[in-house]
């Protein structure tokens, strides 16, 4: 430390000391996947399904086009289930020699399972790959930029229950400012504001004041649903024409990349909201990982008291990125509204909010892992949209629960031992 300030190299990473500590070997992950399998094989035996189904990954718009995937449903789901097996045996070996599951093991299973799945109730039709990939995509594009918020938070110490109030937040000053200014970047900026205008309620409480940050964050959720509903029914009913009528962001798509078959309708046909996610899953990575900041990001999170002693202001740090952190997530309520270009309806979030955690949980506070778990999430959301256009035989009850199905698979069950920040939800108090 020199004339009061603190030099950090940012290459040493926390993440790498918490590995070196011994850890219990945890079982469920190979044991769920088992289970699931088993369950396919349930579902091929007492529920089979003759017949072909067709996965189509090209429309007539595409320049480039592949050819459609013809596959019969019972033996695709019978692979799926053998793959599965092998996988989960896999994943048991790897917890006795390494004591965890790779992650790619667990992406791979979920790739399995859905193909063979799919196949299964698509027997005798037709599954668009690019529209169920888009459609999952639209879906998770909220998710992930609240577990982003949510990470951003967590790694500094502060358990951002809120996630849901700020997309919440975030949906209604979007719809409202971009209405009445016919400007949807403008609406962007508003949700931001509202994010950060939320988080810093959570910070002052939480860090200045030390309340508890689970109720903090419960009682926020609670408040903003209240105060948007109320102004819903006050403010944007009786003026609706010109405060709740939203412009929607123009699709731009990127020369080239666009082209690509399946992946550049999907990823690269898209408005600028979408790539301003790319841009800030990426950013938050490098930022978290690859700087200064973010070394003091992840000192804080861990070890307060060391990170005070070779001085990093604690509570500084904590109350700016909180607040970073609800501008991301604030951004993710401008989906709701001026990504879709729909009016603003009360609580119409849903709680994408308490998914957008869940993804936080399952991704082990990695802003990377969160994604592909919000991904996960919009997929299974996007299901039932799926299902319901090929004639799946599944009822839909069935699928309107499928999200939070899934949510409470993978948290209670794939993730196994996570791991989060040693301080997170332990308020500091100097001396």
């Amino acid at each position: 430390m020199t004339g009061g300030s603190v030099q950090i190299t940012p290459s040493p990473s926390l993440d790498a000391d918490v590995a070196l500590l011994p850890e219990k070997k945890g079982w469920k992950t190979p044991v769920v996947l088992a289970v699931f399998a088993v369950l396919l094989a349930l579902l091929a035996l007492f529920a089979p399904r003759s017949g072909d189904a067709t996965f189509r990954f090209a429309s007539r718009s595409d320049v480039l086009t592949l050819p459609d995937l013809v596959v019969s449903s019972q033996v695709t789901l019978w692979g799926s289930v053998l793959l599965a097996l092998l996988l989960a045996a896999a994943s048991a070996f790897f917890i006795r020699t390494s004591g965890r599951t790779p992650l790619w093991i667990v992406v791979v299973y979920a790739i399995i399972a859905v193909v063979g799945f799919l196949a299964w109730a698509a027997s005798g039709g037709t599954v668009p790959v690019t529209g169920v990939l888009a459609g999952s995509l639209g879906f998770a594009v909220p998710l992930i930029f609240g577990s982003l918020g949510g990470v951003i938070g967590e790694r500094v110490g502060v358990v951002n229950i809120a996630i849901e109030g700020q997309l919440l937040g975030g949906a209604f000053c979007a719809a409202l400012v971009a209405s009445a200014t016919g400007q949807p970047i403008l609406g962007l900026v508003a949700a931001m504001a509202a994010g950060v205008a939320i988080a810093a309620l959570l910070a002052v409480f939480a860090i200045v004041y030390v309340v508890d940050q689970i109720i903090v964050g419960v009682v926020l959720n609670v408040l903003i649903a209240g105060l948007t509903s109320f102004l819903f029914s006050q403010v944007l009913q009786p003026n609706a024409a010109a405060l709740n009528t939203p412009p929607r962001f123009d699709r731009i798509p990127i020369p080239v990349l666009a082209d690509i078959p399946v992946i550049g309708p999907v990823l690269f046909q898209q408005t600028i909201l979408i790539y301003i996610m790319y841009i800030a899953i990426f950013a938050v990575y490098i930022a978290m990982f690859r700087t200064r900041w973010g070394l003091r990001v992840r000192a804080v999170g861990e070890h307060p008291q060391a990170a005070d002693t070779v001085g990093i202001d604690v509570g500084r740090t904590r109350f700016l990125t909180v607040l970073l952190g609800g501008a991301i997530a604030g951004a993710g309520g401008t989906v709701f509204t001026v990504g879709n270009g729909i009016a603003f309806g009360q609580e119409m979030t849903a709680g994408a909010g308490f998914i957008a955690l869940a993804a936080v949980i399952f991704g082990q506070w990695h802003p990377l892992k969160a994604t592909l778990a919000a991904l996960l999430f919009g997929f299974a959301s996007n299901l039932q949209n799926t299902l319901s256009v090929i004639g799946s035989p599944v009822p839909g009850e069935f699928m309107l629960m499928l999200p939070y199905i899934v949510t409470i698979f993978v948290v209670a069950g794939v993730v196994g031992r996570s791991r989060g920040p040693a301080a997170v939800g332990k308020p500091y108090i100097k001396g």
